[in-house]
């Protein structure tokens, strides 16, 4: 097996923040995730993908549920870590200024 070795992270802007895409490939994805603090990134929904987020450094609200107007809302901090099911809808928010991957 040979090691792939990604020397530099893509960096895109967004309103809320930045992402920078470490790994992508047909089958793995790994960004790094800046969520500013009072932002929030749009709703989500993935058909078949699974998201785990890990939370780096500062505090996020992420929001998840099946139906739009019954999503759960759960704080996560330093080490914590959150696995979105495919078909959930999700949204994040900056409590703090938080990194995550």
């Amino acid at each position: 097996m040979t090691a792939v070795l990604n020397m530099k992270a893509r960096s895109i802007k967004k309103p809320w923040g930045k992402e920078q895409m470490l790994v992508r490939n047909r089958n793995y994805m790994l960004k790094r995730l800046t969520m500013l603090k009072n932002h929030r990134c749009s709703l989500q929904y993935h058909e078949r993908k699974m998201e785990t987020l890990y939370v780096v450094s500062g505090k996020m609200r992420v929001y998840i549920g099946e139906k739009e107007d019954a999503l759960k809302e759960t704080i996560l901090h330093p080490s914590d870590v959150a696995t979105i099911r495919p078909k959930m809808i999700h949204r994040m928010e900056g409590i703090e200024e938080t990194l995550y991957l």
